[in-house]
């Protein structure tokens, strides 16, 4: 929840150390964290490790962070379990006194990603013609999406267009949260958004919490600009083989 504001472990660390060389490839132009100090020193981690970012500014955002719990925070999940089941109700949807209900959730998750959204048209509006060249930094453009579950740069993922130019991203933005909170967002691309899903992947999937550090990838492509109406699909889902 969000009112135990505790550090990462020493597993925790070791699992954000891990996330962040196999993420030490991909060149991010954006890394967003909620304002909690796990997921704080977890997104500095990740950075730390990376050959590109290590000098990007993190920006905080209370909008990311976890779920809030009520009487139930700093308490074992089976309290949590036990209240639900008091209440003739189930977790996850159970919300304890004091808590936050899903729908309140998936509302912060909404307007974060709706001001993604923005922030990746006014970027594009500024540097319209982007094809080809590498425009951030030293590395070419081969080298500035490497992502390690994908074949360098797929073509799913940027495009080709101009003659089979490949398109840099507008924006490869990195999000650090947290669990409950990211399931509720994955919840909103899918049921509200019709976010694209892997052919393999069950309801199952949707429903689980990430493990800690595991990693979901989804290309947003907003045409024309219209951030109401993103065409998102997801790559992959809670992606955990660093771990």
């Amino acid at each position: 929840g969000q009112g135990v504001d505790e550090p990462l472990s020493a597993t925790g660390f070791r699992q954000a150390e891990a996330a962040g060389l196999f993420l030490s490839n991909v060149k991010f132009t954006h890394v967003f964290s909620s304002d909690l100090l796990r997921a704080k020193q977890t997104a500095a981690t990740i950075l730390g490790k990376n050959k590109f970012c290590k000098d990007l500014e993190i920006k905080y955002d209370a909008r990311l962070r976890e779920r809030k719990y009520g009487v139930a925070e700093g308490r074992p999940l089976t309290d949590l379990k036990a209240m639900a089941k008091a209440a003739g109700e189930q977790c996850p949807s159970f919300t304890p006194s004091g808590g936050e209900t899903l729908d309140e959730v998936r509302e912060r998750a909404r307007d974060f990603f709706e001001f993604l959204c923005r922030l990746a048209v006014e970027l594009e509006q500024k540097e319209p013609d982007r094809q080809g060249a590498a425009s951030r930094g030293s590395a070419g453009s081969e080298e500035q999406f490497v992502f390690p579950w994908t074949n360098h740069c797929s073509e799913a993922e940027l495009g080709s267009d101009n003659g089979g130019a490949p398109k840099i991203l507008d924006a490869n933005i990195l999000v650090v949260s947290h669990g409950a909170y990211m399931r509720n967002w994955i919840g909103y691309f899918v049921s509200d958004l019709d976010c694209t899903l892997p052919t393999n992947m069950t309801k199952s999937h949707l429903s689980s919490v990430s493990p800690n550090t595991g990693i979901s990838h989804f290309i947003i492509k907003l045409e024309n600009g219209n951030f109401l109406k993103p065409e998102i699909t997801c790559v992959c889902l809670n992606q955990d083989s660093h771990l």
